[in-house]
């Protein structure tokens, strides 16, 4: 590792993520006017692609923690490779590619024709995209919703940021597949609601997002257990890198779902999810130059219940409308929440350092 990078400031290590911002905001406003034609539509545009982004960093925290303390066991060349190439795929693959998937998928058309729409006729595309709505929202606050119960649904988690109901959570943890019951109590409810001719639709796109859940955790399972059979090679580079782009396509997942809960347009998701995608880079880069983590223990509490927050509104939007920014601004004020918990707990407990009490 190089000296020199000891002794860099905080802020330079965030500099191209200042840039990166400056400019995907600029862009999204720009989008906003171009596409309303008014002030307004290009605050609101602007306004979405920054609470993306803080999503997009808030459920990629722990995902910049592993990278860092995986990275400090490959050699410089793939490091680099990582922090170059790694975050070409992330945002391209997982943050756009993979969201016009979905796109075409749920609307039943092809992927280049999903695009050249997002691109030449977004009025198209958004009627095709409203056509779609209703497998999405299912799709996507089922998956949201498992992400979200399995983090508190966890009798090992021992730090509680709303105490009374975490600890029960945890407590209940111990009954086999308590939180699939839930998401599943959620689905029955919410297709009672519907014509009849919807629900099985409902249903059947709801399934799926649970079933692309489970499978997300099994590979999740299955790279945990090969990370122990890496051996000398993870160390050597390629095995490490295959490795962080597959677990970084896991973390993203949810927040690649969780971007359809405040815009159906390709661009603002890709612009926004973009901008968090650089901030964790320069997260990583900056945790493995200097080998320590300001912990900030409650900010994923806010994200995880947030993602909540995203899935109950994606299940209620097939019933009545929800504005976007009212659903941008419930996810960015618990966030914000936790963080000002987080910062008042390291002030009282004195630099920082995480303790093992709730």
């Amino acid at each position: 590792m190089p000296e020199t990078t000891v002794a860099r400031s905080t802020t330079s290590y965030f500099l191209g993520a200042f840039a990166v911002t400056a400019f995907g905001l600029a862009l999204g406003a720009w989008l906003g006017w171009r596409t309303t034609g008014t002030l307004s539509g290009a605050a609101t545009l602007f306004f979405i692609c920054l609470v993306l982004a803080v999503l997009e960093i808030s459920l990629s925290f722990d995902n910049a923690i592993v990278n860092a303390n995986k990275l400090k066991s490959m050699t410089p060349i793939w490091r680099r490779r990582f922090l170059t190439w790694g975050i070409v795929i992330a945002v391209f693959g997982m943050r756009i590619v993979f969201p016009l998937a979905i796109v075409a998928v749920a609307a039943h058309i092809g992927p280049l024709e999903a695009l050249r729409l997002a691109a030449a006729r977004p009025e198209e595309y958004a009627r095709i995209m409203t056509d779609a709505h209703l497998p999405i929202a299912a799709f996507g606050g089922t998956f949201l919703m498992m992400v979200g119960l399995t983090y508190f649904f966890d009798q090992e988690k021992d730090v509680h940021w709303i105490v009374g109901l975490e600890r029960n959570m945890a407590r209940f943890a111990t009954v086999e597949g308590i939180e699939i019951a839930v998401v599943l109590a959620f689905l029955l409810g919410f297709s009672e609601l519907l014509d009849p001719a919807a629900q099985p639709v409902f249903l059947r796109a709801g399934l799926y997002g649970l079933l692309t859940f489970l499978a997300v955790e099994v590979l999740g399972g299955l790279i945990d257990a090969t990370q122990r059979t890496l051996g000398e090679a993870a160390k050597g580079g390629l095995g490490a890198f295959l490795y962080l782009e597959v677990l970084d396509a896991s973390f993203s997942f949810d927040g690649v779902i969780g971007a359809f809960a405040l815009s159906q347009n390709l661009f603002v998701i890709a612009i926004g999810l973009g901008i968090g995608a650089m901030y964790v880079r320069s997260l990583t880069i900056m945790l493995v130059d200097r080998g320590t983590l300001t912990a900030y223990r409650y900010l994923e509490h806010g994200a995880f219940y947030s993602v909540f927050v995203l899935a109950v509104v994606m299940f209620a939007q097939v019933l009545f409308h929800i504005p976007e920014v009212v659903t941008g601004l419930g996810g960015a004020t618990l966030i914000g929440l936790s963080l000002v918990s987080s910062i008042r707990h390291n002030r009282r407990n004195g630099c920082g350092t995480p303790s093992s009490e709730g």
